[in-house]
């Protein structure tokens, strides 16, 4: 344990663990200890890392559902049409090639999930319930009422503890280490005594979330989601793809303060909410009559947006949906959680009364650089998987896609990492490397500067919901970016002040680093991206540019860069559901 003291003399104190193991899982939630499961299954040694406790992973948050064309209630439904739908809603910036792997693997997931004791909704002769989800043509998503990714975390939980997965879910990774473009391990701290861990290892797995937490509201709770993935992959050598691209989900409540962007699920919708603006309207009919409240979230969020924008909002800046409708019963047995959080914070009855409701950043649609077919980094040895990696959403993401992806590339990926591990030769470590991990811990731990990790993360997160929210334009962006030199020339003066409570303060900072990086590969993505596609709008490029159908790749070195994008299967693509119109998707 660190004692009391000087910063210089706790440094002075700090032990360093060395642990070993085959492959190193960064994060503990779906993804990690998906991975971790296959990972053990095929005889690997395996340690998972998380800078919170597992069973509060983000992946608990998930409530509507997971994706898979079972057929269960519509018999029609085909991982064919599973593809089309989700690349049409990618605005076709989707990699056909992740997306087949992912809506062909989709079945064996559920398969999976059960066998692990995942408690899926059933018709009455057994038949796993599937519900509508928006932009989906077909019911293809299984639910746990609106517990979904809860019940996932569990039965993944249940079955990495049955076969006995090192899990130790309160270590903060601040690097990765690599030699010669090899990875050979990570160096980090325990969050709650400071002690620091050299972890050595064949292979890592990247699954520690994406960056929504650097905008003031979003569905991420503190401390989660701050771009830690980014960073880490980012200073090890990969690329990020598409960081522009983050799914502002339509509704995220207004109040309390410090709950502001907490979800209401999607399910909300599913099950037949309805959006009125301040005034009592629908008025999603303004902007997709055709699919209303089931239209796709990126539309749905801009609805919501402009109705604000233009005067209909209510007095807090937002808009109401409404379940109160429905049965009691519905409510109490499709949306008990949404029911329950609503009277938690606010003592609002939904089956009396509508939600106020706002866009908020719930998802990061780019990620880590990936191969398709392994989730290779092109750093050797490092795999990123979840919402740390991109590939599948594109510019928009179906409801209940993310859930499915982590367990098909879970899968794919541990599989892979193993048959890595077991084929290559030992890593070459580098103990300067190793210096310069455990010298950035030590300057921020002996700084005598004035800054704050909390205040400048504030910052970050008002400068982006300023200029890089739900509609953005070139004169935004850049003051976005002049704003964000400015925060980061106050940086040297950041300083770290552990106390009795723990090393949280070590943490915010490692949580700003992550989320400075985050943000200006976000604002110079954007700023490149000169066109409006999905959930990119841009107010002053408000239409669909053919010749930016590509990727961005972004590094700290090379700024932003296009990559093309594969052409997808022509069966596919002609069972694109037709709805083509730009009606409704930008109003200014």
């Amino acid at each position: 344990m660190i004692t009391a003291g000087s910063s210089v003399s706790r440094m002075a104190h700090t032990p360093e663990q060395y642990l070993s193991t085959n492959v190193l899982v960064i994060g503990t939630g779906g993804a990690g200890l998906r991975a971790s499961i296959e990972l053990k299954e095929a005889g690997m040694d395996v340690l998972a890392v998380g800078k919170r406790r597992q069973h509060d992973a983000h992946t608990t948050l998930a409530a509507g559902g997971i994706n898979a064309a079972l057929g269960t209630m519509d018999p029609q439904d085909s991982w064919q049409q599973h593809a089309a739908d989700t690349l049409k809603e990618s605005y076709m910036l989707a990699d056909p090639r992740v997306v087949d792997t992912v809506v062909k693997g989709a079945a064996q997931g559920i398969e999976d999930l059960q066998r692990w004791g995942m408690p899926f909704a059933q018709e009455p002769d057994g038949r796993i319930s599937q519900r509508f989800f928006g932009a989906h043509k077909y019911r293809r998503t299984a639910f746990a009422g609106d517990y979904t990714g809860l019940e996932i975390q569990r039965a993944l939980m249940r079955r990495a503890n049955e076969l006995h997965v090192n899990v130790v879910d309160t270590i903060y990774i601040t690097r990765l280490l690599t030699s010669g473009g090899r990875i050979f391990g990570a160096y980090g701290f325990d969050v709650t005594d400071g002690s620091r861990v050299i972890i050595h290892a064949d292979a890592v797995i990247l699954a520690a979330g994406g960056h929504t937490r650097i905008w003031r509201r979003t569905s991420s709770r503190r401390d989660e989601n701050t771009g830690d993935s980014f960073r880490l992959a980012a200073l090890a050598g990969a690329k990020l793809r598409d960081a522009e691209l983050v799914q502002f989900h339509p509704s995220g409540i207004l109040e309390p303060e410090d709950a502001a962007g907490t979800l209401i699920s999607e399910a909300a919708r599913g099950e037949g909410g309805i959006l009125r603006n301040a005034q009592g309207e629908r008025f999603m009919s303004r902007y997709d009559p055709e699919r209303m409240e089931l239209s796709t979230r990126d539309r749905v969020a801009l609805a919501n947006f402009t109705e604000v924008a233009e005067g209909r909002g209510t007095a807090k800046g937002g808009v109401y949906l409404d379940v109160s409708h429905l049965p009691r019963e519905t409510i109490l047995e499709k949306l008990p959680r949404v029911y329950r959080t609503m009277l938690d914070l606010q003592m609002l009855d939904i089956t009396v009364d509508p939600m106020e409701i706002a866009p908020t950043a719930h998802y990061s649609m780019g990620g880590v650089w990936v191969e398709p077919e392994e989730h290779r980094t092109g750093v050797d040895g490092l795999y990123a998987i979840g919402e740390a990696a991109s590939g599948l959403h594109g510019a928009n993401r179906l409801g209940g896609n993310s859930l499915i992806e982590l367990m098909v590339y879970g899968r794919i990926t541990g599989q892979a990492a193993a048959e890595f591990v077991k084929s290559a030769n030992a890593p070459q470590r580098d103990a300067a490397v190793v210096a310069e991990a455990r010298a950035e811990v030590d300057g921020l731990l002996s700084g005598n500067g004035t800054e704050n990790a909390r205040r400048l993360q504030r910052d970050v997160r008002n400068i982006m919901t300023e200029h890089a929210g739900v509609v953005r334009d070139e004169a935004g962006l850049s003051a976005g970016l002049e704003r964000l030199d400015a925060l980061e020339a106050r940086m040297p003066e950041l300083a770290a002040h552990p106390d009795i409570a723990g090393f949280g303060d070590l943490a915010h900072a490692f949580d700003l680093l992550g989320s400075l990086l985050a943000a200006r590969a976000t604002l110079e993505s954007a700023r490149a991206r000169k066109e409006t596609r999905g959930c990119h709008n841009r107010s002053d490029f408000p239409e669909t540019d053919p010749a930016l159908q590509v990727n961005l790749l972004w590094s700290p070195e090379s700024g932003v860069e296009e990559e093309s994008i594969p052409t997808a299967d022509p069966e596919i693509l002609a069972m694109m559901h037709d709805d083509d119109s730009m009606a409704g998707k930008l109003v200014e």
